[in-house]
């Protein structure tokens, strides 16, 4: 078996951004049978980072392999003492190397040093993978709610960390 490149993660630069919103797109109708309104959510997402970006309390890391965007994910400021995960994606040929969690880490990390106190995060029941990426890295579920969205029947979790 041939042996994966390594990841490297960088800052977002010129493009990306709708790299990133392409990659859900692709990845959540093709994995889960999400519609277009899931991407025009990322889209959403993507620009409201962009346009509201601060610098002190915000982060986004681009996943790179062989010179291609393969991941990403948000850190954003929910309030002065909350940030927010949004957006962790990992690309099939970039899976099972650890770079999900790589990702989440970056995210406590930078967290931890911008002074907030918990962390949180929404994401649906059926992503086991990510699921279980905030679970051993400490997150707790402290809701769920079913919902209609993205042309499905979803149930909505949101999970959260204490950083301190």
């Amino acid at each position: 078996m041939k042996k994966k490149s390594p990841v490297r993660l960088r800052p977002p630069r010129a493009g990306d951004m709708g790299r990133v919103v392409q990659l859900h797109g692709e990845l959540y109708a093709t994995e889960f049978g999400y519609d277009t309104t899931f991407e025009a959510l990322v889209a959403e997402i993507a620009a409201g980072f962009v346009r509201e970006f601060k610098p002190k309390f915000e982060r986004c890391w681009i996943a790179q392999m062989n010179g291609e965007v393969v991941g990403s994910v948000f850190l954003v400021r929910k309030s002065p003492k909350v940030s927010k995960l949004r957006l962790l994606i990992i690309h099939p040929k970039a899976r099972g190397q650890g770079l999900g969690r790589r990702l989440t880490r970056a995210c406590i990390a930078f967290a931890r040093r911008a002074g907030y106190k918990k962390m949180v995060l929404w994401t649906q029941s059926h992503l086991a993978a990510a699921r279980g990426i905030y679970q051993t890295e400490g997150f707790r579920k402290v809701s769920s709610k079913k919902h209609r969205s993205f042309g499905k029947r979803l149930v909505a979790e949101v999970w959260e960390l204490r950083l301190y």
